[in-house]
């Protein structure tokens, strides 16, 4: 478990964003897909797999990016938001 952690925490932070934005798509997904008129069981199982790839996406990211690319991606964020909150 060790050696993916740190194989997953060697990748850049470009990687971790796209990862981490990934989990969006999923959590929209498994909740979007209950509208489908398919039978109840299917439904079950389509969200569990879909939460569950939410889940890992988010984990994932997370860990490719570390405390310091988190720090990073809200400083990214806010800085942007200023700028769009001025123009």
């Amino acid at each position: 478990m060790k050696k993916i952690k740190k194989w997953l925490q060697s990748l850049s932070f470009r990687t971790g964003v796209i990862v981490l934005a990934l989990c969006v798509p999923f959590y929209l997904l498994s909740f979007a897909q209950m509208l489908l008129p398919i039978s109840a069981e299917l439904k079950g199982v389509l969200w569990f797999v879909l939460f569950g790839l939410a889940k890992c996406c988010q984990y994932g990211g997370l860990t490719i990016l570390g405390v310091e690319g988190f720090r990073r991606l809200k400083a990214l964020l806010r800085r942007g938001k200023t700028v769009s909150d001025e123009g």
